[in-house]
C-alpha cells in the first residue's frame, strides 16, 4: 500500500474513547465527518474474489470507515490512482466528488461502513471509467 497521493482523497482519524467497559468512536457530521450526514450505509458479507464500487460521484461527498476486518480500496482522480488499504475502524477515508473508486479484498469479517452528504441519486452515478475519464479532463 503506497501513501495516498491524491489531492481529492485523504484519511481522517477518529478520537477513541475507552475506559474499563470498553471503546466507543463518535461519528459526528460537521464535526469529525466534515459534512451534513444525510445517508449511511454498510457493506458485508462480500463474497472472495468480487469487486464492488466500480463508479465515481458527480456531486457526492463520501467517508468510508472500515469498522470490522479490512478491505483494499483503488482511488482514481483521473490522473492519478492508488490503492489504500482500510483496517482501522478509527480511521476513515473521506472521498470527495469525482473520485472513481473501487472496493475489493474483503476480508471474510469485513463490515465498511459508508457516510454520504446526499440520498441515493442513480443520477449522479458514472459506471463507466471512460465516461468518468472523458469528465475529467
Amino acid at each position: 500500500t503506497r501513501p495516498m497521493t491524491l489531492a481529492l482523497a485523504r484519511f481522517v482519524d477518529f478520537a477513541v474513547k475507552g475506559d474499563e467497559f470498553g471503546w466507543l468512536v463518535a461519528l459526528e457530521g460537521e464535526r469529525n465527518v466534515s459534512f451534513p450526514i444525510k445517508r449511511a450505509y454498510y457493506i458485508f458479507g462480500t463474497r472472495p474474489g468480487v469487486r464492488r464500487g466500480k463508479h465515481a460521484h458527480r456531486q457526492l461527498t463520501q467517508m468510508m470507515v472500515c469498522i470490522a476486518g479490512r478491505c483494499t480500496v483503488l482511488l482514481d482522480d483521473g490522473k492519478a490512482s492508488v490503492e489504500v488499504e482500510l483496517a482501522r475502524n478509527d480511521r476513515g477515508l473521506m472521498l470527495d466528488r469525482m473520485i472513481w473508486h473501487e472496493m475489493y479484498d474483503f476480508s471474510p469479517d469485513c463490515v465498511l461502513l459508508v457516510l454520504a452528504d446526499n440520498r441515493y441519486d442513480e443520477a449522479d452515478y458514472i459506471r463507466n471509467y471512460d465516461v468518468f475519464k472523458a469528465a475529467c479532463t
